[in-house]
């Protein structure tokens, strides 16, 4: 049953201002040498406590007052895989009054440039494989003064050139600048931000276009820390495992911000081949990843047991307990919750972990909101279709909706960015009436959980006025195993300026005509291929309202561009005119 247009969750405790140095100092002063970050680092495994990293970060902010000349609202980018210094350096900044701008390191040159140049970043930290990049992109960034290049033994740099930027490394910076991070007039203790001072500049993997700075407080992260406290249950003894980019909004909240500000350890997976052997060796708690992870795991379990005679046998007669005891051996044996954010998930994929006895939930958030607005409740059973209950100290309605209860979703809360950097008209269009507009379409039941239908800019509208949701769509379609992957457009005929049609672009799954072909002995021509893929759309289609099925039907033989958390970018797609 669908609700009323507003829904308010009630707030278990009092939210108090805090800032992101706040929470790492209650939390050192408390634990000491408690470990904090776990990482490998040439095949053993490190620790860091809680009085070490704190040091560390002070040691950072030295570095950046002393030597770079960084200043209370002043932006220093930051650009590598996750890493301690990663962590040491974004507190290092923020502890200051300093602003991180978080880059992703797989952007386009021309959209590192852009992100630099727009936050007017005067320091660059980087990993040292980065080097060449950031000397090609030095002149369309004239703000940029300093890059400090992080594991750098072995690289052929002369940083003593001098030069419009100058070059650093982190290591011996951090070696100079300790003895008066640790004395009476340390940067550290001479700078001290507010709860309302902004933290970072994050800037928007969106799906329709040029990426804009989300200014984002040191109050927004603190607050959506204490919005998942107050939902989900955080144990003295858990382990949050650390394998999404820092960069990102819902890896840096949920598994950096979170984890120190509970006061627990954090482990650092060494890379994505590495994520099953890092689990047995760190045994997790809790894990969080995004769609496509869980989407693989859910696929190697399934292969380990269908490729053993006995366990598939078992499976099959319903005697499953031995099977899912292995399972969670095979997961470190503490696993006790996963959640899914970043991109929307099939929730045939969520209830597949559950039947192998992991607990998977799906949460739901944007960047600007720093980033989580609802979470699948761990205690409860799960609710199909929903992306969760609004959080605690989060206000959630629904805008502008139609008889269905259908309209434009919208949240308030102390985790809203302050707006868009350097761009008041996107931050005008994103709040109405003191509301930030999702952009997502959906509603919300009684019990204040929320369901999302579509986007409003991917919205098609047929010529008789009906709405079709592209996601709805494509997740229909995407249940065919021949089908890796797909983008659903509206588009028009020639000679009808009013109205759209539906079509759709898929991909092969290349794994799956394999098998076919080994299954039918006989190898498929690309004609042949094009012919299965469109017979496989129409077949999922027939589950569809028949003005929901796509008329045109498109194929592209590779993946789809996407962004960093694997949404794709639908503003790359259009509809061929010769599509059948």
């Amino acid at each position: 049953m669908r609700g009323s247009a507003a829904a308010v969750p009630p707030t278990p405790k009092e939210s108090v201002p805090m800032t992101l140095r706040d929470t790492l100092e209650q939390s050192a002063g408390r634990l000491g040498d408690k470990t904090l970050l776990r990482y490998k680092r040439n095949g053993e495994w490190n620790e860091m406590g809680y009085a070490e990293f704190l040091a560390k970060v002070r040691n950072a902010s030295e570095l950046l007052v002393g030597i770079c000349k960084v200043r209370p609202g002043d932006r220093v980018a930051l650009m590598g895989a996750n890493s301690p210094e990663w962590c040491v350096a974004h507190y290092g900044i923020t502890s200051i009054g300093a602003i991180a701008v978080p880059t992703d390191s797989k952007l386009r040159e021309q959209e590192i440039a852009h992100v630099l140049s727009d936050s007017g970043a005067i320091v660059l930290i980087a990993d040292i494989k980065f080097y060449s990049t950031i000397k090609d992109l030095e002149s369309s960034c004239p703000a940029l003064r300093h890059v400090v290049l992080i594991d750098n033994r072995d690289a052929p740099i002369d940083f003593g050139r001098q030069r419009h930027v100058k070059y650093h490394d982190f290591n011996k910076l951090m070696e100079a600048t300790a003895s008066a991070a640790a004395g009476p007039s340390a940067a550290y203790d001479r700078y001290r931000p507010a709860d309302t001072d902004i933290a970072a500049f994050l800037y928007t993997s969106g799906t329709t276009g040029r990426q804009k700075g989300a200014m984002l407080t040191h109050g927004n992260f603190t607050s959506n820390f204490e919005s998942l406290r107050d939902a989900i249950e955080i144990r003295p003894d858990d382990n949050f495992l650390l394998i999404l980019p820092l960069h990102h909004a819902f890896a840096f909240t949920t598994t950096l911000v979170t984890p120190i500000a509970a006061g627990i350890e954090i482990s650092f997976v060494e890379s994505l081949r590495t994520i099953s052997e890092n689990i047995r060796e760190t045994h997790p708690s809790i894990l969080l990843a995004v769609p496509l992870l869980l989407e693989k795991i859910r696929d190697k379990i399934l292969a380990n047991i269908h490729s053993n005679k006995i366990a598939s046998s078992m499976w099959r007669l319903g005697i499953r307990g031995p099977i899912r005891k292995q399972i969670a051996e095979n997961f470190g044996g503490r696993i006790r919750l996963i959640v899914s954010g970043g991109a929307p998930i099939d929730s045939q994929i969520l209830h597949q972990l559950e039947d192998f006895g992991l607990r998977a939930r799906e949460g739901y958030g944007l960047t600007e909101c720093a980033p989580v607005l609802t979470l699948n409740p761990y205690d409860q059973p799960f609710r199909p279709r929903s992306c969760g209950k609004v959080l605690p100290h989060v206000e959630m309605t629904v805008l502008d909706p139609n008889e269905e209860g259908v309209g434009l979703l919208a949240a308030k809360g102390g985790n809203i960015m302050k707006g868009y950097y350097n761009n008041n008209a996107a931050t005008a269009e994103t709040f109405r009436d003191g509301w930030f507009l999702t952009g997502d379409l959906g509603y919300i039941d009684d019990d204040n959980f929320v369901f999302i239908t579509g986007r409003k800019k991917s919205l098609i509208v047929n010529r008789e006025g009906k709405n079709i949701y592209p996601e709805e769509v494509e997740n229909q379609i995407n249940r065919s195993p021949f089908i890796l992957e797909c983008v659903v457009l509206g588009y028009h005929e020639p000679g009808e300026p009013v109205g759209e049609h539906v079509g759709i672009i898929v991909a092969p799954n290349e794994e799956a005509i394999a098998a076919h072909e080994k299954a039918t002995r006989k190898k498929l021509s690309e004609d042949e291929i094009r012919d299965l893929l469109r017979a496989e759309v129409r077949k999922q289609a027939q589950e569809l309202a028949e003005f929901k099925r796509p008329r045109r039907i498109q194929v592209r033989w590779e993946e789809f561009n996407k962004t960093s958390t694997g949404k794709i970018k639908r503003y790359l797609y259009a509809m061929n005119e010769t599509s059948l």
